[in-house]
């Protein structure tokens, strides 16, 4: 299927890994699609960036999203009961180096520097991007296509983040379609 991409298409998905890993997340979610198009330079990051969808705003989201759903630790918790997490960060950093609170016993160099795999909503947005280039009667993928894929369910974390923008998704959805059909994005 990556044989389809554009050249656009696969920096977005390289730079959703780049993105998952400064998060330190695990597996390369929707959200970091949907990260990695809000910072490209083309009509698709430009049309995300339009509706208020900048790369900083995304990052803040998905972090405190990540708090939320306990993938991360809370320092305003962990202050409540006496812990300072800075602090704590600090000396097993100096122990055991950096990222070692956000990586598996003995796995942070294998995080840091390794393949992040793709979460499964992930793997299926982007074969949801393959059936949006089909319907479309197009032969490559585009990053549009991508943003479809990435919007295409209500259940995706990329879609909860853009509704909670305050974003209407089915609006962002057709402004994608019609570029794709002047082949601007």
């Amino acid at each position: 299927m990556f044989e389809r991409f554009t050249a656009e298409a696969r920096q977005t998905v390289t730079g959703a890994q780049a993105e998952a890993r400064a998060l330190r997340d695990r597996h390369i979610g929707t959200e970091h699609l949907l990260l990695a198009l809000a910072g490209a330079g083309d009509a698709t990051g430009r049309a995300l960036r339009s509706h208020g969808l900048t790369p900083d705003d995304l990052r803040a989201r998905i972090a405190r999203a990540g708090r939320a759903d306990g993938d991360a630790l809370d320092p305003d918790a962990l202050r409540s009961i006496g812990i300072d997490l800075d602090a704590v960060r600090e000396a097993t950093e100096q122990s055991f180096g950096e990222g070692a609170l956000d990586a598996p016993a003995g796995k942070a160099d294998r995080f840091r520097q390794g393949r992040v795999p793709f979460a499964p909503e992930a793997k299926k947005a982007l074969e949801l991007s393959l059936r949006h280039a089909i319907r479309l009667g197009q032969k490559e993928i585009r990053s549009g296509h991508l943003l479809l894929g990435v919007l295409h369910d209500g259940g995706f974390p990329s879609v909860r983040l853009v509704t909670g923008a305050g974003v209407d998704v089915e609006e962002l959805r057709a402004e994608v379609r019609r570029l794709l059909t002047s082949k601007a994005a």
